[in-house]
C-alpha cells in the first residue's frame, strides 16, 4: 500500500517547508528593519513585526499540518475533524502558491506546489472512510453463502435507503 509512505513524505516535505517559510518570512524581517525606509508611508518597524509574526504564525501552521500527516503515517488511519480540516487548507495553499508561482517565479517552482499538492489530495484519498465495512467478507470465502455465489450485500446504516429516482418536472409550457 502506498498510504503509509506517502504520509511519511507528507509530513517531511511540509516540515521542511514549515522550516523554509519561518526563516524566509524572519530573513525578510530582518532585512526590513535594517533597511530603515518606509514603503508607502508605513512604519519599517511595524512592517519588520509583522513579518515576523507572520513567520511564526505560518511556520506553526506548516508544522501543525506535519504533524498531522506525521499521525496519519503513525497511526495508518484517516484524519478527521480538524486535522482533515488542516490538511484540506495546507492543499489549498499550495493550489494557489503554485498558481503565484507559474507567473512570479516559472514553471519549476509551479511543478513542485504541484506535486505537494498531489501529495497531500493522494493522502486525503486513499484512507477510505469505511475500510472496516465489509473487510472480513473478502478475507473468509468459507461462510455461509459462499457455496451458492455472492451473499447479497447488507445495507449500508449510514445512509438512508435509496428511494424511487422521478425525473425533473418540465419548466417552460
Amino acid at each position: 500500500m502506498v498510504r503509509r509512505p506517502v504520509a511519511w513524505v507528507v509530513a517531511v516535505i511540509l516540515l521542511a517547508e514549515a522550516l523554509g517559510v519561518a526563516a524566509l518570512n524572519w530573513f525578510m524581517g530582518v532585512v526590513v528593519d535594517r533597511q530603515d525606509m518606509s514603503l508607502a508611508g508605513l512604519d519599517p518597524d511595524n512592517m519588520s513585526i509583522t513579518a515576523k509574526i507572520g513567520a511564526v504564525v505560518f511556520g506553526l501552521y506548516f508544522a501543525l499540518c506535519a504533524l498531522v500527516a506525521l499521525l496519519v503515517a503513525i497511526r495508518n488511519r484517516a484524519p478527521a475533524g480538524l486535522g482533515r480540516i488542516l490538511l484540506i487548507s495546507v492543499a489549498v495553499v499550495h493550489g494557489l502558491l503554485g498558481a503565484v508561482a507559474w507567473g512570479l517565479i516559472g514553471w519549476t517552482a509551479f511543478l513542485s506546489m504541484v506535486v505537494v499538492l498531489a501529495l497531500v489530495v493522494l493522502l486525503l484519498m486513499t484512507y477510505d472512510r469505511t475500510e472496516g465495512v465489509g473487510a472480513g467478507a473478502d478475507a473468509d470465502d468459507s461462510g455461509p453463502g459462499s457455496a451458492g455465489g455472492d451473499p447479497e450485500p447488507e445495507p449500508r446504516k449510514d445512509r438512508p435507503a435509496a428511494g424511487p429516482v422521478t425525473p425533473p418536472a418540465p419548466t417552460t409550457p
